[in-house]
């Protein structure tokens, strides 16, 4: 028996008996978290399959002209999400609608995208893949590009037992790379664990997270998962209310997922659209920007009250959620060719 870390905590391997060549890998839950979601009987963890899908996930063969991948717009040290512009960008330098989110603990996300619209792991690739905006490719022609071509059916072979490559093991292989990305060893993880101290100002801006904040993104995830109206004005350009999109109730107007708040001090800029590109904004428009309106989060009816040094406490706690082991670890990075 070996063991493999990742993210902080240990993944404990062993050879699973009749299981082809491949290595199952258990999934191990952090303390004091809840379980997770995602149904690892249907699409167990393997060291051949988590290493298929770390390649597919950083070739650009996925999009049509084979130029985007899917690290053009999730990034390993902004937590997975990008900084360089507001909203994703896709092939011939087309523009998208919203901006990337943060990939990470997604074994405990029951739905996907900033409007729920994706609501299985194993399918959300699919999204940016055929998006006319992003990669503007078919997932069937990915399959003959790379059943074509000598790299990756021995790949899915050592994977699957066989070398047919079909669009649900290439998304399965996808989704166990993703669900390793799981980021628990950030100061506020230590300070959990009795590891390390909170100074002053970080037990203060704790304690007013807890008050302010915490409803929504609630620990130890730091969301909810959950569909919340935040108060923020509709952008004019791209007119975007968010969940009724898909789900075409009124009630859902103007609803976007709740984002983690773990690595925020990398993952800017800040909300779907990415209009906020630093922190203070985002936490001055809570204290004097909500836009009131029938879907406000209840939450928020009441508003938020800070004081200057209240701000500046807020932010110190936000800072301790910063996980540096995840945002370097190297098993996250673009593999060898």
């Amino acid at each position: 028996m070996k063991k493999v870390a990742a993210a902080g905590i240990i993944l404990i391997v062993w050879l699973i008996a009749g299981f082809k060549t491949a290595n199952e890998i258990s999934f191990v839950i952090p303390k004091g978290w809840p379980k997770p979601v995602y149904d690892f009987k249907k699409n167990p963890l393997t060291e051949s399959g988590i290493a298929l899908g770390r390649k597919l996930f950083y070739d650009p063969v996925l999009s049509r002209d084979s130029t985007i991948s899917c690290m053009s717009c999730h990034l390993q040290f902004t937590a997975f999400a990008h900084v360089d512009h507001a909203l994703s960008h896709g092939i011939d330098g087309r523009i998208g609608k919203r901006n990337s989110m943060s990939l990470v603990n997604l074994a405990w996300s029951r739905r996907f995208m900033w409007d729920g619209s994706v609501n299985h792991l194993d399918v959300q690739a699919l999204a940016p893949m055929s998006n006319h905006l992003e990669m503007d490719e078919d997932i069937k022609n990915v399959v003959k590009k790379l059943q074509a071509g000598p790299v990756y059916p021995p790949l899915f072979q050592k994977t699957f037992g066989d070398s047919t490559i079909t669009g649900e093991r290439l998304l399965k292989s996808i989704s166990q790379f993703m669900l390793t990305m799981v980021s628990a060893n950030s100061k506020y993880d230590k300070m959990r664990r009795g590891e390390e101290k909170f100074t002053e100002q970080e037990s203060n801006g704790y304690k007013l997270f807890q008050k302010n904040c915490g409803a929504c993104h609630a620990e130890p995830l730091f969301t909810n998962g959950q569909f919340e109206n935040n108060g923020l004005a509709v952008d004019t350009t791209l007119n975007d209310f968010g969940q009724i999109t898909v789900t075409h109730r009124q009630g859902d107007s103007l609803k976007f997922k709740v984002p983690t708040l773990r690595n925020i001090e990398f993952s800017y800029p800040y909300m779907h659209d990415g209009r906020f590109k630093n922190l203070s904004q985002v936490i001055n428009n809570y204290i004097r920007g909500i836009q009131h309106g029938p879907t406000l989060s209840p939450k928020l009816k009441n508003g938020i009250y800070l004081s200057n040094t209240e701000k500046v406490d807020l932010m110190a706690f936000l800072l301790t959620l910063t996980d540096k082991e995840f945002l370097f670890n190297p098993a996250f990075s673009p593999p060898n060719k």
